[in-house]
């Protein structure tokens, strides 16, 4: 299963961002590999409109099982996920991706 964090920075260690569209970077963690990847997504503060979307379209291409995020998607990023069969877990804020983590393994995020 491959679940996805918004984050202000990289690694287990980095915040998780409660904002969804403009969240600096999202970090990938791959259970079945082991594989970690930290996606740039500063590129998105530089449009007005549509960051949601532009954000979900990279989380969807990246074949996410589960988002995990601070207060969660908009309407539009949130149908674009939807679509793509990605569950959304929002109220990780303030946690750090390594407590996310390990609060979603136990069953303590919704």
């Amino acid at each position: 299963m491959k679940i996805a964090f918004t984050t202000k920075g990289k690694g287990w260690d980095a915040e998780i961002d409660p904002r969804f569209g403009r969240t600096e970077y999202i970090f990938v963690y791959d259970e079945e590999s082991g594989n970690i990847e930290d996606i740039d997504n500063s590129g998105v503060s530089e449009h007005a409109h549509g960051a949601g979307p532009m954000t979900a379209q990279i989380i969807t291409e990246k074949n996410i099982d589960i988002l995990i995020t601070g207060n969660g998607p908009g309407g539009n990023a949130e149908r674009v996920i939807s679509a793509a069969g990605i569950k959304t877990i929002a109220g990780a804020g303030g946690m750090t991706v390594k407590q996310a983590y390990d609060a979603y393994k136990n069953k303590k995020l919704n």
